[in-house]
């Protein structure tokens, strides 16, 4: 489990910095207006918003990818241990999976 959070985490926090590295010489943050008004008040707190939302992108893609990696066995197999299993389920008796 620690070792797919790392993968999760890891991948994601270095797109994040070189998507805050990007967005601050692209953008000035004092200049984003939304409906007349600032959208932020100083640059290291746009930096470091801005750093935290392209972090929870890239966590959202890599756990993504990660669901998706999953062979069909892990997806489907029965957590429960046969005699748990509801009755009507047709591998209760068999132990395979539901």
């Amino acid at each position: 489990m620690m070792q797919r959070l790392i993968h999760i985490l890891w991948p994601s926090f270095l797109v994040a910095g070189v998507a805050d590295i990007v967005f601050t010489t692209l953008f000035d943050p004092l200049n984003l207006v939304y409906d007349g008004e600032a959208l932020f008040d100083d640059r290291i707190g746009a930096y470091t918003f801005g750093f935290f939302v392209f972090w929870l992108l890239g966590i959202a893609s890599s756990a993504t990818t990660c669901y998706f990696q999953r062979s069909a066995d892990e997806i489907n197999r029965c957590p429960l241990p046969p005699p748990d299993r509801p009755e009507g389920c047709p591998k209760r008796d068999t132990g395979g999976c539901c």
